[in-house]
């Protein structure tokens, strides 16, 4: 159930139920298993958006935030998507099955899917554009994830063949990634990264990075009941005073993270509508454990126990989310731990360890800015003032919105992040926390951590996975270098004409990121 409220109404919460893949040789599924309200094509939608990076790129390797995933989805599909219950869905694909251990996957395409071309999509665009983030010069957020592949065949033009070097029953989930929408291969089994061609609702008549993108329906789009704007505008509106103002003054239909603060000035138009979705939202603030100081477990639990949870929700996301407990699965997905003990905050316990790390007091740099989530500057200051009182001293360094994720994140040692979340733990903690991956923030390594994650990937027995991604999340808690004080809601506001269906995925913020598809104009 989509939840809304007007801007002084306060947030309405619900849950949310993340699915996991049927495993089996004979698991198809078929499209469109989750129905939507009858939708009105036409319109103009345009959308102010708080990501955008000068230096973002079509590539779809590069793709690291919200400006760059909505314009993807729009215009590249996907093999599979997230539906609103929490399942994989066909979505390129026609339909998916495994083998009976899951090491064996195979995909087949839609008959009608075609480019913008007019070329018809099939098994060589698909086995191109995948390993356009596998190979070792690949710098994607999605390698990780593809290195259990083994081999991918086509048998024919439309079907795809995946081996994998161990059964993996989440696999399909995969493929919703944004990283990986098709593109068409080049003949020479390759991809050109800055091709505007997809198979998508839409086709791009503007592309400035981090700027403004300018789209427009297509007309032969061959998804039934899907891509409902004429024309789609998404431009980069950084700061949140302007965005929250470009809705009130009608310059735009719909804004992303509104500013908490100021949520409630939103009332002035009676026109405007609040969006919330419980899912897997969360902020983090990662430390780099192969780096002085944070090297010491000792110092990253005295930061956890120097943070007032309660005070970030409270003060800077105003009663939007709930305390994090410094590891990534949310209460909404499958096989959440609820036996961990809660982190609070504990000025004594901090010092306690700081002195087995040997030191009486602690000096370190929080680089933040509110590029990295809305309010994470003030989250930052209120972090220093409760960890004053332990002998924590942080400096809070406010970096340049622009250039954030290429130049802060992944580099500095303490800084703010946050993710959308994954509908798996397994996706989560693959993309994230294993040694080797390429988004791993805190540059953790954990030999116990990395080894339950291969062994619990093609586990069958859902106690035995249970047990073993409930000792995963504790390891992370205990012993990993994230600093996770919230979940949040994801919070938009929009103009009383945009529409949506009753049941929207809670994945990722907006519909998943794929509202450009899926919403309508009144």
């Amino acid at each position: 159930m989509t939840n809304f409220t007007k801007p002084n109404g306060g947030p309405n919460r619900r849950g949310f139920l993340a699915g996991t893949a049927a495993v089996g040789a004979g698991l198809l599924l078929p499209h469109g298993a989750f129905a939507q309200a009858q939708p009105k094509k036409g319109g103009t939608l345009r959308v102010g958006f708080t990501q955008g990076s000068t230096s973002d790129s079509l590539d779809p390797a590069t793709f690291n935030n919200d400006f760059m995933f909505a314009s993807g989805y729009a215009v590249f599909n996907t093999l599979t998507e997230i539906a609103p219950d929490g399942t994989a869905q066909p979505d390129l694909a026609e339909s998916f099955e495994a083998s009976s251990d899951a090491a064996t996957w195979t995909f087949r395409l839609r008959d009608n899917a075609q480019f913008s071309d007019g070329k018809t999509a099939t098994a060589n665009d698909v086995i191109a554009s995948i390993r356009h983030h596998m190979g070792p010069e690949s710098k994607s957020g999605i390698k990780p994830l593809l290195e259990q592949i083994t081999d991918i065949r086509a048998d024919g033009d439309k079907v795809v063949i995946f081996e994998l070097a161990a059964g993996n029953a989440d696999f399909p989930f995969i493929f919703n990634d944004y990283h990986l929408g098709i593109r068409q291969d080049t003949g020479d089994g390759t991809i050109d990264p800055n091709s505007r061609i997809g198979t998508g609702g839409y086709v791009i008549d503007v592309f400035e990075p981090g700027v403004r993108v300018e789209l427009t329906r297509r007309d032969d789009y061959w998804k039934e009941g899907r891509a409902h704007f004429d024309k789609v505008v998404i431009l980069k509106v950084g700061d949140p005073a302007a965005r929250m103002n470009a809705l009130m003054t009608g310059e735009v239909d719909l804004i992303d993270r509104p500013d908490l603060k100021t949520i409630n000035l939103l009332g002035r138009a009676p026109n405007v509508k609040i969006h919330t979705q419980d899912g897997t939202l969360h902020y983090i603030m990662p430390m780099q454990t192969n780096t002085a100081p944070f090297d010491d477990m000792n110092v990253r639990m005295a930061l956890k126990y120097g943070i007032n949870r309660e005070d970030m929700i409270e003060k800077v996301l105003r009663g939007y989310g709930t305390v994090g407990n410094d590891q990534p699965i949310s209460r909404s997905m499958p096989y959440y731990n609820d036996d961990l003990e809660q982190i609070t905050y504990d000025p004594e316990r901090a010092k306690y360890h700081l002195k087995q790390a040997g030191l009486e007091s602690l000096d370190v740099t929080l680089s933040t800015s509110d590029a990295a989530f809305s309010g994470a500057v003030d989250a930052s200051v209120l972090f220093a003032e409760s960890a004053r009182p332990a002998g924590l001293n942080i400096d809070v360094k406010r970096e340049p919105d622009d250039g954030y994720w290429s130049n802060v994140w992944l580099q500095k040692p303490f800084c703010c992040s946050y993710w959308g979340g994954r509908p798996t733990p397994d996706l989560m903690f693959s993309t994230g926390y294993a040694a080797d991956a390429e988004w791993n923030e805190t540059k953790w390594d954990n030999e116990r951590f990395n080894e339950l994650l291969l062994q619990a990937r093609p586990e069958l027995d859902q106690t035995r996975r249970a047990e073993m991604y409930g000792e995963m999340q504790k390891i992370v808690k205990e012993q990993g270098g994230a600093l996770i004080p919230a979940f949040g809601q994801y919070v938009s506001a929009m103009s009383e004409s945009v529409q949506m269906p009753e049941e929207v995925s809670e994945m990722w913020d907006l519909d998943s990121q794929r509202f450009i598809e899926r919403w309508w104009m009144a």
